[in-house]
């Protein structure tokens, strides 16, 4: 019998842990041949969500895994594949907005000879069209400016099997951007189509305009393309066209005796070329800052304790 892997990464979810699980065990209840474990990666909560963990745990195959303090979502969820047994893994949310009823699903698309299944949302229920038009951007800009295709719509809700989450855990990348380690690595890969439901209990812990959207977004762009680092080139001559075509305007009203003495021209001219200036300067930085983290060689994540199953 085949070993199931079930990983969550939270952080202050208590109202949303119990029901996850009962609706986990159901629908594992309709898969034969796979036994399964479920591991909850702690991201430091506040309340009481270990304690309720480690209650239902009596009953349910349930390992805890508590970091030494917040170290975001993706540190925690390699933490997951990390101490991961299972024969294949799946990762996805604990606010109840992705349903593990369709886990039978991923399965079988498994069982059928794909390394790795992708779940894309069809209809994301409870969330704003802003949202959902910012989203959408989002993914076709790090698609036309990454060396990755990856799914629009497509989040961390996916199947992996052992041969290719091995591969994924060989990388040494500080900050991993894992939606696209799972494209990028390659073998078979399908999809799922599914109605995203709402939040159950609680709040975001991802506003649209938080530092975790933003991070990723960033992380998406700058992990598998350089193409950014070449915008500073297109600006760059850009600036040098528009610089040439001003200085014959300039020497035209010279010589024509039509100059009027006046700022204006220069403080359009600087304000242009320091916003290119800074802008290349921007997409430069962020290249360092990830070279800078990668060359320090600390460790992603801190585990204060595991608490396994019996």
């Amino acid at each position: 019998m085949k070993l199931l892997s079930i990983i969550f990464s939270f952080r202050n979810e208590e109202g949303n842990i119990a029901p996850l699980v009962k609706r986990v065990s159901r629908s594992m209840e309709k898969v034969e041949g796979w036994k399964y474990e479920i591991i909850f990666v702690n991201d430091n909560s506040k309340d009481s969500s270990e304690k309720v963990l480690i209650d239902l745990q009596k009953n349910h195959p349930i390992k805890i895994i508590n970091m030494s303090r917040n170290f975001g979502v993706d540190p925690c969820v390699l933490a997951g594949f990390r101490n991961s047994s299972g024969d294949a893994i799946i990762y996805l949310h604990s606010d109840q907005q992705d349903p593990p009823e369709i886990i039978p699903q991923l399965i079988k698309k498994h069982e059928e000879g794909n390394d790795i299944v992708h779940t894309v949302r069809t209809k994301r229920k409870g969330e704003g069209k802003f949202r959902m038009f910012l989203t959408k951007i989002a993914y076709k800009v790090i698609n036309s400016l990454s060396d990755i295709d990856l799914p629009v719509q497509a989040g961390d809700y996916k199947l992996i099997s052992r041969k290719a989450l091995n591969e994924i855990l060989k990388q040494k990348e500080f900050r991993p951007y894992v939606r696209g380690l799972s494209v990028w690595v390659g073998f078979n890969q399908d999809y799922i189509y599914y109605e995203r439901e709402a939040r159950g209990v609680g709040e975001s812990k991802m506003p649209l305009l938080s530092a975790g959207p933003i991070t990723d977004f960033i992380n998406g762009v700058t992990s598998y393309s350089l193409k950014p680092l070449y915008l500073g080139i297109f600006f760059g001559f850009f600036a040098i066209l528009i610089s040439f075509l001003l200085i014959i305007y300039s020497l035209y009203l010279k010589l024509s005796n039509l100059a009027i003495p006046g700022s204006t021209s220069i403080i359009i001219a600087v304000s242009f070329f320091s916003g290119i200036l800074l802008f290349t300067l921007g997409i430069i930085g962020i290249y360092l800052a990830r070279i800078f983290e990668q060359t320090k060689g600390r460790d992603q994540y801190i585990i204060k304790n595991i608490k396994d199953y019996k």
